[in-house]
């Protein structure tokens, strides 16, 4: 096994953890969806949460974006990562297939800040004016 093959199963279990455990335990059970009776969020997140974790208090969601390991930062740092680590791998070892990995890894990565979330996700969010990312993107006003 290669060290590159290594870092990445790790990535993807730290990925696939943190979206689908850390998240419905954390941030979830404080969101109005966990609430709303036959409601679903966007990600579908609050229907997970709701089997796996107690209800939490509506005026502790916004500490999902507090401090410096809060979730966002974690959820960014997931994000992220497969594109900073590319580069090193680029530098080293070029190749065209690589190259057309980050570009596309950053074009969905653009699409989803400046498509999806201020455009679909989050303008239609019933949390958005409790959300910090809401608060951030200007959707409240819309």
């Amino acid at each position: 096994m290669t060290l590159g093959f290594l870092i990445g199963v790790i990535y993807v279990i730290f990925a696939f953890l943190q979206m689908y455990i850390l998240m419905p335990l954390t941030v979830c059970p404080n969101c109005v969806y966990y609430r709303m009776k036959d409601s679903r969020c966007v990600s579908g997140l609050n229907l997970i949460s709701r089997k796996i974790a107690k209800e939490g208090k509506p005026e502790d969601f916004p500490k999902r974006a507090e401090g410096i390991l809060c979730y966002n930062n974690i959820y960014m740092a997931t994000l992220f990562f497969p594109i900073i680590v590319s580069f090193p791998a680029l530098i080293l070892n070029f190749s065209f297939i690589l190259l057309y990995f980050i570009i596309t890894v950053i074009g969905l990565l653009l699409f989803r800040f400046f498509i999806i979330f201020p455009k679909i996700a989050c303008l239609h969010c019933n949390a958005k004016f409790t959300c910090p990312i809401g608060e951030q993107i200007g959707v409240r006003d819309k």
